[in-house]
Order: C-alpha cells, then structure tokens, then sequence
C-alpha cells in the first residue's frame, strides 16, 4: 500500500474508523463540530468523566454502540498555550503506535484548531508525520520479530478551516515520505552492506529511475584530478573511494547539494573508543539526505538544475592508512596538514565543495554528521548552521521552522579559521577542542571559492536517535530533507 493509499482526509460527518481519537485541550470542550450523533455524543460522555481535564497525554475511550466508528477515545494535549510543533506531532505517533500494538486496523484522528495545526506548513508537517508514523527498518529481522501488525489506514479529520490545506499536503507527502524513507534506509544499512561500491549502485538505481543523468569518479579519475582529501581518507580501506555526481533538471535556479559519505569512520589511525562505535555506519547520513533531497525534487517536478555531489569512502586503520602529520592536497590546490585521522569528513568534503564551487551554482548547501562538538553544543535533535549569507540562513531557518525541524545558526567568525591555519601547510585539519564545529566549518569555508551563497548544515546531532523516542524509532531520522525541500519551494516562489 502507497502512502497517498495510507493516508486520506475526511470530513467530520464521513469518518468510519475502528478507533477515532480526538485531539483535545485541557479543560476544553472536544471539538465535536460535524461528527455523527452517536460518535459526538460518546466524546460527550467521555468529556464528562469525574477526573478527565485534558491533561498532556491523559486519554479515554469508549464504544458509541452505534455508528460508522467502533470506538471513540479522547486524547489530552495540555494546554493550548503549550502545543508547540513538536508536541503536536508527537501525539500523532504516540497514538499510531499504540493502536498499532492493539491490533486497530483503520485509525482516524480529529485535530484541533490551533497555531500549530492550521496553515499549508502546519498540514504538510502533520501529514508527513501520520505517512512516516509506521516506519521501522525491519529488513534484518526475523518474522517473529517483526512487528506483528500495522495499521492498514489513517484517516486525519482537519481541524475547522484546514481541509484545503490537509488535502493538498496529502497529494504532495507521498513523493516526501518515499524521499525519507529512502534516506532513512540507506542511513541505517549496516556498513557491511552499505560500503562505498553499495552507496554507489544505491545512487545509480535512483539516477536511472528518475531520469538523472550519473557520473563517478573512481581512483584513478580522483588522482587525475588532484582530488587528495579523499583519496587520503579512503586509501586505508580495502573498499575503494569514489565520488559520486547527479544531474537533473532545468530552471533558472541552479542548486547544488553536497552529502558526506563515509560509510563507516572507524577513526582511521586516530581510532575512536569502542563505545557507541557501531553508530559511525550514520557517518554517511549527509549522503543519504542529498539522495533523499534529490528524489523528492524529482519526484515533486520543483523547476530546478539540480547538481549532487556524494563523496564516498570507508575511513580504516590500516598499514597503508592516512597519518597524522601526512599533508595532503586538496582539489582546489590548498594544502592540508592532517593533525587528526578522526577528522576526516572536513577532507572529502574539501574536494567535493571546491568541485561543486568550481561549477558556479546559484546556492550550494551541504550537509555532514562533521563533528560531536555540534551534539555537545546543540543536543541530540538539532543541527547547526553555518552561512554567510543571511537571505540563505533566514530561509533555511524559516523552512526548518515550518518542518519541524530544529536548526540553529551558528558563527563564523574569522578566529576561527585563523586557528585553522597549518604550520607546514596552508590549512590543519583539527584544532583545539573549544568550538570544535566552528573551527570545521571555517575550514569548509576554504574550499567554496567566492561563492557567498552556500551553507553548511552540521546534522550530526539531527540525524539519527540513539533510542526509540514518540516521534523517530532508533536509527536515522531522515533530518533535513523535509526542511531543504520546504526551503526550495518557498524559494522558487
């Protein structure tokens, strides 16, 4: 089943469901308007219990005994002030999830007139997380331990006033569900699958089903082409480098897109502590976003010259590995004096920026999981951001916002790159441990020419949950394709 098949909206009086729970605010009237007379007068009942007040997550139910829905449940969002985005999604998984251990087959949900329920943004926001709500990366799972039932389908009846934007965010979500899941299953593949080569076939069966055109550079064409952080990064695996390219589509905007890609960073001769480092497969989580974003431009049609770049590479110890003290050149003719093996993503990510620049887009936007400094400065759901162009960093923000998406600007400042001055060569690739994400994203900043239009999206912290959580299973979130492809839209006008 589709996810335009999944997922429908209804008005009040045409919901049939086998369970319809009803958004409502603490020590507020259930909105009732339109529905059945059984159904409104079972939500009655309930409203009227001795104890009920609508308190965050208080929830009760009942059997109408008659009428097109089974079950009528109540759900307590708080109070109404205190809706904020992300609370009004996480209802709408948290209840997606518990009927589907209670074996429902058909949920419908009513959703209540509030600032984060009403508009185009808050109903794509809300649709694309009721398509998404079911997801789990159960490939590697036995039957049995398989989630033994989903719900065949979710009804939303929008809140009063929203229909017209409820439907249309319904007609658009699939393409941007299809796009995250994408994202999201290549994310979370296991490094022993997910490798260089893999990443690539990956990368080739989307350019061949969405008609882009593909090219890759391969060891020999890297080394050609003086493109050495990469190669530098990924000489220590037996697991070739690569770099990867998209071309799609025309317009007069032209947009490129930058992912980093390593699909498992061990470290190199820098190695990490064993602890949490299963986790590094989600190295490549910014290549991942920039196939997602790539598909749902496609799929969505957006008028727009699409380039993508997706450097690939595995970063191992090994006798013939990278060095600290080695320095290395860069695709743009800098050199780099390599203080830290750990800090490799700033080094494909050197050539991939230079090339991308080189190509003269309109605005080029890359995304990487770059540093843990970002996690300790942002949390574990927030990316940063780094741009010197405000139109682009207000944009983004605006479009993050709107998604649901936390982004928060962050500086960068010309200390920062002067600390990420080399002595035998003109760049290092780390520096001290204060503002560790800062002095990164200044070293990016060398490698994208004179372009001013260009941002760089730190998602380490966005990009995967260490832990289920109401709104994400563990693993890859999917972050920054929603918000990118809002971004674009608004920016086309």
């Amino acid at each position: 089943m589709t996810e335009a098949e999944f997922l429908s909206i209804v008005e009040p009086g045409d919901v049939q469901a086998d369970l319809l729970v009803i958004g409502c605010f603490e020590n507020e009237a259930p909105p009732l308007d339109g529905l059945a007379g059984p159904v409104a007068a079972a939500a009655r009942r309930l409203a009227e219990r001795t104890g009920w007040k609508g308190g965050d997550k208080q929830y009760v139910e009942t059997a109408p005994g008659e009428g097109p829905v089974a079950v009528v449940g109540l759900q307590g969002l708080g109070a109404r002030g205190e809706l904020d985005v992300r609370r009004s999604l996480r209802w709408i998984c948290r209840r997606v999830e518990w009927a589907q251990n209670a074996g429902i087959a058909h949920l419908a949900l009513r959703l209540p007139a509030a600032d984060t329920t009403l508009g185009p943004a808050a109903a794509e926001r809300v649709a694309r997380t009721a398509a998404l709500a079911q997801y789990r990366f159960d490939r590697y799972l036995t039957e049995r331990r398989r989630r033994s039932h989903r719900l065949d389908r979710l009804t939303l009846l929008p809140p009063n006033g929203g229909a017209r934007d409820y439907r249309q965010a319904v007609a658009d979500v699939p393409a941007l569900a299809a796009a995250l899941v994408l994202t999201r299953d290549l994310a979370n593949a296991p490094a022993n699958e997910a490798h260089p080569e893999w990443m690539e076939e990956r990368a080739r069966d989307l350019a061949q089903s969405r008609g882009m055109e593909v090219s890759v550079l391969h060891r020999d064409e890297l080394e050609r082409r003086g493109m050495g952080g990469i190669l530098a990064v990924g000489v220590g695996s037996r697991r070739e480098p690569r770099l990867v390219r998209l071309d799609w589509g025309e317009g007069d905007l032209a947009l490129s897109l930058v992912g980093k890609g390593v699909t498992f960073d061990t470290g190199g001769i820098s190695i990490k502590p064993a602890n949490d480092m299963d986790e590094m497969k989600y190295d490549k989580a910014g290549a991942c976003t920039v196939l997602g974003i790539a598909q749902a431009v496609a799929d969505l049609e957006l008028p727009v010259r699409l380039r993508v770049y997706v450097p690939l590479v595995e970063n191992m110890p090994d006798g013939g590995a990278y060095r600290p003290g080695d320095i290395v050149r860069c695709y743009n003719g800098k050199t780099v004096e390599v203080i830290n093996t750990d800090a490799e993503g700033r080094m494909i990510l050197a050539d991939s920026l230079a090339w991308a620049a080189e190509e003269e887009p309109d605005v080029l936007l890359e995304y990487s999981t770059l540093t843990g400094a970002s996690v300790v400065a942002l949390g574990q759901n927030a990316a940063g951001l780094y741009s010197p162009d405000e139109d682009l960093a207000t944009g983004l923000l605006e479009a993050a916002r709107d998604s649901g998406e936390q982004l928060w600007r962050m500086p960068l400042w010309p200390e920062f790159l002067e600390q990420m001055k080399g002595t035998h060569a003109d760049l290092k690739n780390s520096a001290s441990r204060w503002g560790g994400a800062n002095t990164a994203a200044a070293f990016l900043s060398e490698f994208v020419g004179g372009l001013r239009s260009w941002a760089h999206l730190d998602i380490a912290g966005g990009a995967c949950v260490s832990r289920d959580s109401e709104e994400h299973p563990r693993g890859a979130t999917g972050y920054g394709v929603a918000l990118t492809v809002n971004w674009l839209r608004g920016h086309l006008g």
